[in-house]
């Protein structure tokens, strides 16, 4: 998008305040789907872990709110926005985004790969709200109970499925972006976020983290990486191009949710090597599953 003009932005204020009004926590977002108000601690060292308790705006995700007021004043202080960001895992709804990537030219069937997954655990998914992206995805939304966080995730229910839950967000229909318009899909707008199906939940929610050792910190009983390890070097070189990160960092990420990620990590940079990834990129993306499977860094 060139320019920004003045209706694109009114129009994402009308959309925010709408979804707010349905008690969506929303924030405005730049065309690059990035909270568009700058960090008011940007600069500054050592760096700042504040997620707004310094009651200044500009903290993404966590400025996003309900009251129509707030949304106005952080809608102004952000000129250039052209779309809005709605807060998942927040009260009263809740909200899980299950974003579906379309990359049929790579070989990832997001939608294909969920249904086989619903078929595998026995669940479907009910009638929801559809987002539909400009890149020909899909973002469902659903609910979650309150005894329930949902962490975010990428591609670990498989390649080309991420989920937005507790800390992340999703681009409100009426948002427009660089690449184009995010609309709800048609026959959903009159429908509220479904509950999550019991299967699906249990799927997205990651399992308990082992015991550690006070002294080390480090898992008490780790598990070894077997014939589950050598199914995910397999898996990553099975990769053709366009598919190899994310392969790799899908298996990674599920040797590091099964205790045996720090084992399994040179065997699986030798594996996306063999792929044609350089070691780097190789070791850059099993450092991002270990980062997000044991929830360090936001």
């Amino acid at each position: 998008m060139a320019t920004i003009d003045r209706q694109t932005t009114t129009l994402a204020l009308a959309h925010a305040l709408s979804a707010a009004e349905r008690g969506l926590p929303v924030f405005p977002l730049s065309a690059t789907k990035l909270p568009a108000l700058r960090s008011p601690h940007h600069g500054e060292r050592p760096p700042v872990h504040c997620r707004g308790e310094c009651g200044l705006p500009g903290h993404g995700v966590h400025d996003a709110t309900t009251d129509p007021a707030a949304v106005r004043a952080l809608f102004a202080a952000a000129p250039r926005a052209t779309g809005y960001g709605i807060a998942c895992g927040r009260t009263p709804h809740r909200l899980i985004g299950i974003d579906l990537d379309i990359d049929t030219a790579h070989g990832n069937d997001s939608v294909g790969a969920l249904q086989q997954l619903a078929l595998q655990h026995l669940f479907t998914i009910p009638p929801t709200v559809t987002v539909l992206t400009p890149s020909g995805g899909r973002h469902l939304w659903l609910t979650g109970p309150a005894d329930t966080t949902v962490p975010n995730s990428a591609g670990r229910l498989a390649p080309g499925i991420d989920v937005r839950g507790a800390g992340g967000y999703l681009v409100g229909p009426g948002s427009v972006t660089a690449h184009g318009r995010y609309r709800l899909a048609p026959g959903t707008a009159h429908l509220t976020p479904a509950p999550c199906p019991r299967p699906l939940l249990r799927l997205l929610t990651p399992p308990p983290r082992r015991p550690t050792c006070p002294a080390t910190g480090s898992a008490t009983t780790p598990e070894a990486p077997g014939r589950r390890g050598e199914g995910l070097i397999q898996f990553v070189l099975a990769a053709h191009e366009g598919q190899r990160n994310t392969r790799l960092f899908w298996a990674a990420c599920r040797a590091y949710e099964h205790g045996f990620g720090d084992a399994l990590a040179d065997a699986l940079t030798t594996a996306a090597i063999r792929t044609g990834l350089t070691e780097q990129e190789a070791r850059s993306a099993i450092a991002s599953a270990e980062r997000l499977t044991r929830g360090r860094g936001d």
